[in-house]
C-alpha cells in the first residue's frame, strides 16, 4: 500500500493571525473554504504543502508547551537552496530564529524558526 503526504494540521487560538504569519513570512497562499459541517475553514498552500489551521476556543484549557526532550512531533522541515539567502529574507519578513544556521555535518546546514503556537520549523540546506 503506498502512502503519500496529504496535509499538516495546526491548531490556533487566532487562525487569521496564524495564517497571516505564514503568508507574510513564507509566502503561503491563504485558502478560505467551508468544511463539511458548514463552518469556515482556513488552509494554507505553501508551495504544494497543505496546512490546515483549526481554531481552538478561547475558553479551552491549553497545557503549556512541553520541555525538551519530549515524545511526539518535534517540528516540520522546509528545504532551501541557499540558507544564507533564505535566513536573510525570513528575518526581513519578521521570522524569529530559535537556532541560527549551523553546519551539522559536511553538506548539511540547519536553522530553526519559532512560528506561532509553539510550532518549530527547521530550515535545511543539503549540498
Amino acid at each position: 500500500m503506498p502512502y503519500r503526504y496529504d496535509h499538516m494540521h495546526l491548531r490556533s487560538r487566532d487562525v487569521k493571525k496564524t495564517a497571516e504569519y505564514y503568508h507574510r513570512v513564507f509566502g503561503a497562499r491563504i485558502v478560505e473554504s467551508i468544511q463539511s459541517d458548514g463552518k469556515p475553514r482556513t488552509d494554507l498552500d505553501l508551495d504544494g504543502l497543505t496546512i490546515f489551521i483549526a481554531p481552538v476556543a478561547p475558553e479551552a484549557a491549553i497545557p503549556s508547551a512541553p520541555t525538551e526532550p519530549y515524545v511526539g512531533l518535534d517540528h516540520f522541515g522546509l528545504r532551501v537552496d541557499n540558507m544564507d539567502d533564505a535566513v536573510a529574507e525570513l528575518k526581513r519578513r519578521g521570522a524569529s530564529f530559535k537556532m541560527e544556521p549551523r553546519t551539522i555535518r559536511p553538506g548539511v546546514k540547519i536553522a530553526f524558526i519559532e512560528a506561532p503556537d509553539n510550532v518549530r520549523i527547521e530550515l535545511l540546506e543539503r549540498t
